[in-house]
């Protein structure tokens, strides 16, 4: 796992090149490059891509990167470069994908509830471009929200966030990659950096896989707000998908170089 094969080496360094254009020009970047709601003002048909080169601070990049570079690595080894960067895009895709599909159900079940109401279409999605243009407005991207008889605050916030809030980061790629690598390699000893044991890759992933389910769930984490966990656990299942077929039918030892 010490090695950096070239297409990992290569996908660091678009990220980071990324990174550095998101720095001399945060709010464009984000705007172009962050993945948006389909029916948000932001989002384009690139999105889906380039949010996996687009990471919110430092620490963000520098743990994606790590996962990236410790279990792609074996994996780019074991299958060639054209094979892990399917497998890498596949899973990054998924992980927008699963996104996507949480925010429809989470926005249309506050939409249903504000048409319960005696709301119309147009005045909701009137209550949407307000809050467009109040994030716009704030200098720390906040806004505020009518609450409607009938309707709970939970249910409006999360509506809200679905339709207003982006996502970016590698997470939900290296989630996939993560899966994949310890499938191929269930007994390799991992270590968390708060919790250093030595705990096979058989259980740690699992283990990482589930806490990002309980997050999702009730939307408490252990790791800190504005993690997009259903992208992690689409990823994730993306790649479970793909390496379980790949390993069941032998064609993990297929290189596609």
């Amino acid at each position: 796992m010490g090695r950096i094969t070239e297409t990992v080496k290569v996908l660091i360094i678009i990220n980071a090149l990324f990174f550095i254009g998101k720095l001399t020009m945060p709010d464009v970047a984000d705007r172009l490059f962050a993945l948006y709601y389909f029916q948000n003002s932001n989002f384009q048909l690139w999105q889906p891509i380039t949010h996996m080169f687009m990471h919110a601070d430092f620490g963000h990049i520098l743990f994606n990167m790590f996962g990236l570079w410790m279990f792609g690595s074996p994996l780019e080894a074991q299958w060639g470069k054209n094979k892990f960067l399917f497998f890498y895009f596949s899973a990054g895709l998924g992980a927008a994908l699963i996104h996507t599909l949480v925010n429809y159900y989470q926005f249309q079940a506050g939409f249903d509830a504000l048409l319960a109401v005696g709301r119309t279409e147009s005045q909701i999605y009137e209550q949407m471009a307000d809050i467009m243009r109040q994030v716009a407005n704030s200098p720390t991207g906040e806004y505020s929200t009518t609450v409607y008889e009938g309707v709970g605050i939970e249910t409006i916030n999360k509506m809200t966030a679905a339709f207003e809030g982006s996502a970016m980061g590698a997470s939900g790629a290296v989630y996939g990659v993560l899966v994949a690598f310890g499938l191929m390699y269930p007994n390799v000893e991992l270590m968390l950096i708060f919790l250093p044991i030595p705990i096979k890759a058989k259980y740690f992933i699992p283990v990482l896989i589930l806490l990002d389910l309980f997050s999702g769930l009730t939307g408490f984490s252990l790791f800190g707000q504005g993690i997009a966990h259903w992208a992690h656990l689409g990823g994730a299942l993306f790649g479970f998908i793909m390496a379980y077929y790949w390993k069941k039918n032998s064609f993990d030892n297929r290189r596609w170089n």
